[in-house]
């Protein structure tokens, strides 16, 4: 086995830039190193090396591979082993944690093992859509939603068609809620295939009126995977009389937060899965928390299962070549708002 890989790193102007010659990262305690087959891109990776750049460090946050070695530890996994997992690049305290390379660290309990009939590149697209759409939907401070115990109350998920959309429209489902959603007309059959119960045209300036009268003024919550001033607008417009909660993807308007004291607003990062914290400037720092590690263990032993019988789908793929040295650009594409309703995801080993 070599002892240095390629891997996309933070640049030191910002963006990322192709490294030689990086020492393969070690596997710790509770820790698997896999051989990358496949990497997903996400919002996530654009944004970050740009507002919290950490010159050096790994990128990415999903992939799927083959295990090559395990810590002191793990039971779950052995050499060989086909897995997806989720980790969190451009990490200055770590920079030995990233997706983006020929090896990658995952956690054993952030990981599942891959179902026979899963390729690589359907795979790598399942980790970070499961984490965020998990903690917005069943923790704080999400929605915090039985796993098990919806009984049909409808739930609007803002930005149905987007990989988090698509997931937590599955998820709702599965623990008994009824998901409606926001998209373009041109998605409602796509959103309609994951479970959307109803869609509703996010371009109509009705939209927000449209739920209220459609969920007969009675909506409690809302998970919005857009998180803009504008839709966090139209989400307090379809809450019902009564008040509810709504959760962002991204840091949330105070001066829309405040039009409603009668709802319950928040934003989170999935960072916060692994239990450790964020270590992030202003208002994007989290404290540890060992009660939200608990639930990303239990959230990815209930994703393997799902993935194996069936339950849960990916996101409809966009498969883009040339490997590592072909992501800034295809990153960059994401940025510029060129990738609508498909996740890109990239195949690495053999590039």
């Amino acid at each position: 086995m070599p002892t240095t890989m390629q891997a996309l790193v933070g640049a030191e102007s910002g963006g990322y830039r192709l490294a030689e010659n990086v020492d393969i990262p070690v596997p710790q305690r509770g820790s698997i190193l896999v051989q990358v087959h496949a990497v997903a891109l996400n919002p996530r990776d654009a944004k970050i090396v740009d507002f919290s750049n950490a010159p050096g460090s790994l990128g990415g946050c999903d992939f799927a591979g083959t295990v090559k070695k395990v810590g002191e530890g793990v039971t779950r996994f052995k050499e060989g082993d086909r897995v997806l997992a989720v980790t969190f690049g451009s990490n200055a305290l770590d920079k030995t944690k990233g997706a983006f390379a020929e090896f990658a660290l995952a956690e054993e309990d952030i990981s599942c093992h891959i179902p026979e009939d899963f390729s690589f590149t359907q795979a790598c697209s399942i980790g970070l859509s499961m984490a965020t759409a998990g903690l917005a939907i069943f923790q704080a401070p999400g929605l915090e939603l039985s796993l098990h115990g919806g009984k049909g109350e409808a739930v609007l998920v803002s930005g149905g068609a987007t990989a988090t959309g698509t997931m937590a429209t599955q998820l709702l489902r599965m623990a008994g809620y009824t998901p409606i959603v926001t998209c373009s007309p041109a998605n409602n059959a796509l959103c309609q295939s994951y479970g959307a119960a109803a869609c509703f045209d996010y371009h109509s300036p009705a939209c927000g009126a449209d739920i209220r009268v459609q969920t007969d003024d009675s909506l409690r919550y809302v998970l919005d995977c857009v998180t803009d001033t504008t839709t966090m607008k139209m989400c307090y417009e379809a809450i019902g009389s009564s008040g509810g909660s709504y959760i962002a993807l991204e840091t949330i308007a105070t001066t829309v937060k405040y039009t409603r004291r009668d709802v319950r607003a928040d934003w989170f990062l999935a960072d916060a899965i692994m239990g450790n914290g964020v270590q992030m400037a202003g208002t994007y720092g989290r404290a540890p928390s060992p009660e939200l590690r608990r639930f990303g263990k239990q959230l990815f032993a209930l994703a393997e299962n799902w993935l194996h019988d069936g339950s849960i789908r990916h996101h409809p793929l966009e498969i883009q070549d040339g490997g590592l040295a072909n992501m800034p650009q295809a990153l960059n594409d994401m940025k510029l708002g060129k990738v609508h309703a498909k996740k890109l995801v990239v195949p690495i080993l053999g590039h």
